[in-house]
């Protein structure tokens, strides 16, 4: 099934912008910058989605985080080892899974599929459906335990 939506192509663009940091070496933050940026003169780059820009900026905030919790993940690899682009659809999909709630976590795992078929390796995608299954196991308990954060910091 082929995903055409706004959301699918806003994670899409974020697999790229995560994906040319990294290979860059600079902050993908700095990346949605300098695209929104040139932007403004040549429309020829397209615009970086709402959505885009936020899941870009949650992982970069989160990425140690999401990165621990991918390596504690994976049954036999290392993430460094991972193909760029099979870690670039993980790091979105797991900050995803703890932070987009309004979109149910069989969603953020079939859309991280579908993004592995279309720009990585015929492996990739069960690979990818693996490592996000265990994740999202995880999901309700960060989802609670972060919208129970405020709260609690106002009772201190």
């Amino acid at each position: 099934m082929k995903h055409s939506g706004t959301r699918h192509k806003a994670r899409n663009r974020a697999v790229d912008l995560l994906f040319e940091a990294e290979a860059k070496g600079v902050s993908p933050l700095d990346l949605i910058e300098e695209r929104r940026t040139i932007y403004i003169v040549d429309d020829s780059v397209g615009t970086v989605h709402d959505y885009t820009a936020t899941a870009v900026a949650g992982f970069a905030q989160d990425q140690a985080q999401v990165d621990a919790v991918i390596s504690s993940h994976l049954d036999k690899w290392q993430l460094d080892r991972l193909p760029a682009v099979d870690r670039a659809i993980l790091r979105l999909a797991t900050w995803e899974l703890f932070n987009a709630t309004d979109v149910d976590t069989v969603v953020i795992v079939d859309e991280a599929v579908q993004l592995a078929k279309e720009l990585s390796t015929d492996n990739s995608p069960a690979f990818v459906n693996g490592v996000l299954a265990k994740i999202a196991e995880l999901a309700p308990q960060v989802r609670s335990a972060a919208a129970a954060q405020p709260q609690e910091a106002v009772e201190d």
